[in-house]
């Protein structure tokens, strides 16, 4: 653990509400330690001529075109409602 010490590991647990004995203090700073390499290789990697995206796969959105069509009839709709009035869904009350 040459960047992460102890307290810094006791702190970021605490900071999760998370309560490690001493030998996972050591096992989780050795970890992250190990993330920070791995981190500090990528900043080493030539990304000069790498256009900047924020997805590796194309990403569009699959929407059917929005046409007008008939929409379901009142009574097959309050068909399985657990309660209804005149013709609507009844739900209990969120306001007093």
């Amino acid at each position: 653990m040459d960047r992460i010490s102890k307290d810094q590991v006791k702190h970021v647990a605490h900071l999760a509400k998370l309560d490690f004995s001493e030998e996972e203090i050591e096992h989780y700073g050795y970890q992250l330690d190990q993330m920070i390499n791995y981190a500090e290789k990528l900043n080493e990697i030539d990304t000069e001529n790498v256009e900047a995206t924020s997805h590796v796969l194309d990403v569009r959105n699959v929407l059917r075109e929005d046409e007008a069509r008939e929409s379901l009839p009142r009574e097959k709709a309050l068909k399985n409602a657990p309660d209804q009035k005149d013709g609507q869904f009844k739900v209990p009350s969120v306001l007093e």
